[in-house]
């Protein structure tokens, strides 16, 4: 849809930013010619992006006109090999970047035609000869499109491949959050601006969601105030009235100690507790010894400013909780999360417009993906955790359920040989000689690098998609502004040529994208497209009872639970606590491992997306530990000197970074860089644990700990 003109020769239209962050933001894209964009704004029609982007995607000029990325579909015609892992923007600390001819050493030009039969060939011969579940599609959130993303769901029912458990990101958190309010909703995002009191916990929103700083700056200039909850000061924290850094994985701790002090001192909603929660009384009797010294010696903060924080929480009828998915990603985190979103059931801050908490909207959507996932076909394939893909290829009987060895990937939308856990594990299972890897991707990626054939995709400008969110309640619709480059198709032109190969049978493959999006939204009973092109989006915000849960949370019996049945949540909730505490079963910190390491986002990167992006480069500079003074002291770790970090997985090697405000029982390296930005040519997540959270899986990223040395 054509906004206005800003010359004879270019045209501004709407999209979405397809991005794995919970924005989803509106954008407004400079149309310069049929091939080619120029600048990205913030859609100033929709209010929760209110104009408002990161600086990452106001130059996707630099992604999408990028001189490296892949046009035509390329087959392996050597030995796998780890010598090149990216597009030459990285190459080691103070490195030549790799040259064009060098990223391409390992592959010859082919058609479509003959790479989509050389996949489905590949395909049928695994399944015949080890059956269908040893194919195994494997994807996740490089665009948030539903018809591009979860198009290969519907390829794996349809063909009884291996599924696919979705554990990388949000599985802990949502777990934690649905153990209390039974539903995946809550506050509307723009009521931040109607806030007196906003504690952003675990989540650095300034890199990593931009637009909720820009709501939290209209309540600010009300008056609000602003209280961060993370282990370093990170941008949020720095503009913060206050910040708290607990050690990782304390996060319940201080949030029983801030409701201990609510009972305690009258600050407790008796007449909404009683309406609205389950299992108030026996909360507050488990609470009388969860004082603010006790979290005091769990957290590492001084019993001051816990009391301080818990006095200015209960003294705040308005106070709205933006939970983040970062505290979620240690083996505790569902109950920590739990435990947070317990606060505004205490204090009863769901009764106010600017009061509550959110962690996400999916729930507020009610779209039917029947015939984009193909939920309509009955599938008994097993379902493999994808945060476990190390394990899976290395052939544990475990993670395999028991069943046979992953032969043949198709690789969507995620590059897990840099962003999965256990990358030594990712490694070998993808070097491989008898595994057979297709991977669909825009550059040349650590995990492209050891594909066998990879396919050139398209960018959201280049094809048509319909958007939901999880940071707000707008659904979205994106439309192709413009052609794609040299040989790049859409997910969905892979999928359904595959599905024509292998005889897949589904209507869903025989339709567009754009048919495809009318039809899941009429299942869905939202208007149809064409009330998108006219009012850009459709708000579907539940009425205020419903996002407050003012007419009850979402269990049968309508109450927030602070016991949660976490044995009905998964597989390994039957030692879980029955109430909001501290779980002490991290990767304990002791003298051989003595810190924590977080492998925090950064504000140039979002995953090992952007990495690609000379602006996003120049920003980041290379990769660096962020330590506490006093820390680095005790290891005789200089300020900008070379250090490494490591532990039983191994190591990696980066720049050490002198910093007062990250707590001092950690280490925090910000950005998923690639392998190159290392010595070792590996990333970071080298040293992280594929272990399963509580109570249903969840990759624990911010849960490791680690020594630290001079290099």
């Amino acid at each position: 849809m054509v906004l206005r003109y800003t010359n004879h020769m270019s045209t501004w239209h709407n999209s979405v930013c397809p991005h794995d962050c919970p924005s989803a933001c509106a954008l407004s894209v400079e149309k310069l010619d049929g091939a080619r964009i120029g600048r990205v704004r913030g859609g100033k029609h929709n209010p929760y992006t209110d104009g408002v982007i990161c600086a990452k995607v106001s130059k996707y000029v630099e992604r999408a006109h990028h001189p490296a990325r892949l046009l035509r579909p390329l087959l392996r015609v050597r030995k796998k090999t780890f010598a090149m892992q990216n597009n030459g923007a990285h190459n080691g600390a103070n490195k030549t970047p790799a040259t064009a001819a060098n990223l391409y050493q390992n592959f010859a030009e082919i058609g479509w035609d003959e790479a989509l039969d050389l996949v489905a060939e590949k395909f049928q011969a695994a399944a015949k000869e080890f059956g269908a579940e040893s194919v195994w599609p494997y994807y996740y959130g490089g665009t948030m499109g539903l018809v591009q993303r979860d198009g290969i769901v519907r390829l794996t029912r349809a063909m009884g491949y291996s599924q696919m458990q979705k554990t990388i990101c949000t599985q802990i958190a949502y777990d934690g959050w649905r153990a209390g309010a039974g539903v995946l909703r809550g506050a509307d995002a723009r009521e931040l601006a109607m806030s007196d009191l906003i504690i952003v916990w675990g989540c650095n929103a300034a890199a990593t969601q931009i637009n909720v700083m820009h709501h939290i700056a209209k309540a600010r200039k009300r008056g609000a105030k602003l209280v961060v909850v993370d282990p370093y000061e990170n941008a949020t924290a720095k503009v913060a009235d206050m910040h708290l850094a607990p050690r990782p994985g304390t996060d319940g701790a201080l949030a029983c100690a801030v409701m201990h002090y609510l009972f305690k001192h009258g600050k407790a909603d008796r007449g909404y507790l009683k309406k609205y929660t389950r299992g108030a009384d026996k909360l507050a009797q488990h609470l009388q010894t969860r004082d603010a010294k006790w979290a005091a010696d769990l957290t590492g903060l001084d019993a001051d400013e816990i009391t301080a924080f818990a006095k200015l929480y209960g003294a705040t009828k308005k106070s709205y909780i933006r939970l983040g998915i970062g505290f979620s990603r240690q083996r505790n985190g569902a109950v920590n999360v739990h435990a947070v979103s317990c606060l505004p059931a205490v204090t009863g801050a769901w009764k106010y417009k600017g009061g509550g908490a959110l962690l996400a909207t999916s729930d507020a959507f009610q779209m039917n993906e029947e015939l984009i996932q193909g939920l309509d076909i009955k599938s008994d394939a097993r379902v493999l955790d994808m945060s476990q893909i190390g394990a899976i290829l290395c052939g544990d009987s475990i993670a395999l359920q028991n069943g046979p060895a992953v032969r043949a990937m198709l690789i969507q939308n995620t590059n897990p040989m840099l962003v999965a856990p256990e990358l030594a594990a990712v490694r070998r299972g993808f070097a491989r000689e008898d595994l057979f890897v297709c991977v669909h991707e825009q550059f040349m990626t650590e995990t492209a690098a050891l594909a066998d054939v990879i396919l050139p995709a398209t960018m959201f400008i280049e094809h048509d998609d319909v958007y939901r969110s999880y940071g707000h309640t707008f659904l979205q619709i994106g439309e192709q502004i413009i052609a794609p480059p040299g040989g790049a198709k859409p997910n969905h032109f892979v999928i359904c040529e595959l599905a024509k190969r292998l005889g897949a049978a589904h209507r869903g493959f025989n339709l567009s994208e754009l048919e495809l999006a009318d039809v899941t939204l009429a299942m869905s009973n939202y208007p149809p497209r064409g009330d998108f092109v006219k009012r850009h989006m459709l708000d579907c915000a539940p009425a205020f009872r419903a996002a407050h849960f003012l007419d009850g949370f979402g269990w049968p019996d309508k109450k927030f639970r602070f016991a949660p049945d976490w044995p009905a949540l998964g597989p390994y909730g039957k030692t879980m606590p029955k109430l909001p505490d501290h779980w002490d079963v991290l990767d304990r910190a002791c003298d051989e491992y003595p810190l924590r390491l977080i492998a925090a986002p950064s504000r140039g990167y979002l995953n090992s997306t952007f990495t690609q992006s000379p602006s996003s480069v120049r920003r980041e500079r290379q990769p660096c530990a962020q330590i506490h003074p006093a820390t680095a002291k005790k290891f005789g770790v200089e300020d900008g000197a070379r250090v490494q970090i490591g532990n039983r997985r191994g190591a990696v090697t980066v720049t050490a970074k002198h910093r007062p405000r990250v707590n001092a029982d950690s280490v925090i390296v910000e950005g998923i860089w690639p392998a190159s930005a290392f010595p070792e040519n590996i990333g970071i997540n080298l040293l992280i644990s594929a272990a399963p959270a509580a109570p249903n899986g969840g990759a624990v990223f911010h849960d490791t700990a680690v020594w630290i040395k001079p290099a």
